[in-house]
């Protein structure tokens, strides 16, 4: 048995091909973060990668989609998009493959 805490973790990712982590794998990457209201991520995109994303608590707006909890939102290589919390939300996030460097800021 091994116990460890999200905030050891960098922006909450705790499975991929990264370090720190709690299970290495190149195959995806998982997140759970939670946001403040007002809290931001700027445009960017993945070269290669698929990012599936689920609201859990709160609303959030990612591009120009408006999301509640229970909705999700995938978002294929080379789409642009932003990440606004419009209320405090926490967000659960999967990444396939898990390649650290596929993320470029528009």
């Amino acid at each position: 048995m091994k116990r460890d805490s999200l905030e050891n973790m960098k922006g909450g990712w705790f499975i991929g091909n990264f370090q720190p982590n709690i299970h290495e794998s190149k195959d995806f990457e998982v997140t759970i973060r939670h946001y403040l209201k007002g809290e931001t991520e700027p445009r960017h995109y993945q070269l290669i990668a698929t990012e599936i994303t689920v609201i859990v608590l709160g609303k959030a707006r990612m591009g120009d989609q408006i999301l509640n909890p229970n909705e999700v939102l995938t978002v294929f290589p080379t789409e642009v998009l932003d990440f606004e919390a419009l209320e405090d939300c926490t967000i659960v996030a999967i990444k396939f493959p898990s390649i650290p460097s596929d993320k470029i800021l528009a």
